[in-house]
């Protein structure tokens, strides 16, 4: 019972950060694109990473992420990769505290930005050198990010198996129908209905409470 109170607790703090989200998505979104490059998903990932997951500045490496992370937040993306000669881009934390908890971040950050400015490739290297912190929202996040780059350099099959693992990882209302939705998109456009079916079955079954399940029947119909 305590995990059941546990798991609800990170949903609504994962649902608040999505409403704290809508002015950095407005500030951006011409950067974002819902479905086929990164997702609002991972952008939320990133507000709770800056709410929960950085520890307090007491050291070099937390303090370079840290600058980093304000260019991230302004939309300057090469600054915040590269830096701006007076302080650190995450690639170079990446690289010199690789080991502690700032780099591991900082190359989930250096993913982020790589895809913002179309690196699809090299943004994919960085997010798989990303630990995992074995939570419900980041890791799948993640995984969804990469599906989503594999899409982008047209590598369809790829990207089919990284959103419908992140849809598993996760298996949530919030994360796994966007996914599933994701794939079965892909499985449509190379002309596999019934697969995409599938993607679209599962969140009419699994995921009544998510705000996919209002819309999942025309998907439904439209693949029959």
């Amino acid at each position: 019972m305590a995990k059941n109170k546990k798991n609800n607790y990170e949903v609504n703090e994962f649902d608040e950060a999505l409403v704290a989200s809508k002015s950095f998505f407005d500030k951006n979104k011409k950067a974002i694109v819902y479905g086929g490059g990164t997702l609002l998903a991972i952008i939320i990932a990133v507000l709770l990473i800056h709410q929960f997951y950085i520890v307090p500045r007491n050291n070099k490496a937390n303090e370079s992420l840290f600058a980093a992370q304000e260019f991230f937040m302004n939309g300057e993306y090469e600054k915040a990769l590269n830096g701006d000669g007076q302080s650190m881009g995450f690639l170079a934390v990446a690289d010199e505290f690789g080991s502690t908890k700032a780099g591991n971040l900082a190359h989930l950050y250096a993913g982020l930005c790589l895809v913002q400015t179309d690196k699809f490739q090299e943004a994919i290297e960085q997010l798989e050198d990303y630990s995992s912190c074995g939570d419900d929202m980041i890791s799948p996040s993640v995984l969804g990010t990469i599906g989503n780059c594999y899409a982008e350099l047209g590598q369809n099959e790829k990207a089919i198996e990284m959103l419908t693992k992140a849809a598993k990882k996760a298996d949530n209302n919030t994360l796994s129908p966007i996914y599933l939705i994701q794939a079965g998109q892909i499985y449509e456009s190379l002309g596999q209905n019934e697969k995409a079916l599938d993607c679209y079955n599962t969140i009419k079954n699994n995921y009544q409470q998510s705000m996919q399940y209002n819309e999942i029947d025309k998907y439904i119909e439209r693949v029959k």
